[in-house]
């Protein structure tokens, strides 16, 4: 699913990613190990509380370059 990341509709960020989950419009999240977990602690904690599936990515770098940012991304959020 990472190579598909690029062309996937998705939002990124944790704030975007926050209300997409809470409005149950994400379909997966991608989380990057190395963000700071006070930053994606709340995103973990809703994807709990909403059963969204969480898929965890080494690194910030890695996962913004899937997503075809020339940025990290802590958070990546595919939509339904």
């Amino acid at each position: 699913m990472l190579s598909e990341l690029r062309t996937a509709h998705k939002v990124i960020g944790v704030k975007q990613s926050k209300k997409v989950i809470r409005d149950g419009a994400a379909a997966e999240v991608f989380v990057a190990l190395d963000a700071e977990k006070r930053v994606v602690g709340p995103v973990y904690e809703l994807c709990s509380e909403t059963g969204t599936k969480v898929t965890e990515i080494t690194t910030m770098a890695e996962l913004g370059d899937a997503a075809g940012i020339d940025v990290g991304a802590a958070v990546v959020t595919v939509l339904r």
